[in-house]
């Protein structure tokens, strides 16, 4: 189940507010200036298939998404537990980050943390099959798959280089709480 948790930035250990509806979710992210839906994984794919797999499955989604916006790439991010770079590609992500063009991803298997620093805030979400989040362009958040990923993912760029970060140099994604393995579908 999808779960959206709010902390002050200097109460890592303390939740202010927790969600799990996705209607309250959306809302509370709208308002934020976060866009989040829940949509129907409807193709069986499974972590590990091929992005070409993946964009063959979801491609009539993506061309929708690519016209609606102006997305110029789309990659697919698949990873399992027994990806031999999983600990590299995860720490990749793990600091906190902005990117000059909005960060959409549909997740189209298994899950992942997105947490996001938006003023003196920090929204940290866990989204699982079916969920789309877009981040705006130039908020601060890190992301996290866990030590032992298990996702697919749709990534959506109007960039055509793809996933280009601003790292921020600052070190508050290492106070709040990791994905935890047992947080994910399975």
């Amino acid at each position: 189940m999808s779960r959206l948790r709010i902390f002050d930035e200097k109460q890592p250990h303390t939740a202010l507010e927790v969600h799990d509806d996705h209607a309250d979710i959306a809302r509370v992210l709208a308002h934020a200036g976060v866009r989040f839906e829940q949509w129907e994984a409807s193709q069986p794919v499974a972590p590990g298939a091929s992005q070409a797999e993946v964009i063959a499955a979801y491609r009539a989604d993506i061309d929708r998404l690519m016209a609606e916006q102006g997305y110029q790439a789309v990659d697919v991010v698949s990873l399992t537990p027994e990806h031999p770079d999983r600990a590299m590609l995860r720490q990749k992500f793990l600091s906190e980050h902005t990117h000059s063009e909005d960060e959409v991803r549909f997740f189209v298997a298994g899950s992942g943390q997105f947490t996001l620093h938006i003023g003196h805030k920090v929204y940290d979400l866990l989204c699982e099959q079916g969920d789309l989040i877009g981040v705006p362009g130039g908020t601060r958040h890190w992301f996290d798959m866990s030590e032992s990923p298990y996702f697919v993912a749709i990534r959506l760029f109007t960039n055509k280089e793809g996933w280009v970060a601003q790292f921020t140099g600052d070190q508050i994604a290492l106070d709040f709480p990791r994905m935890q393995p047992s947080a994910r579908l399975v």
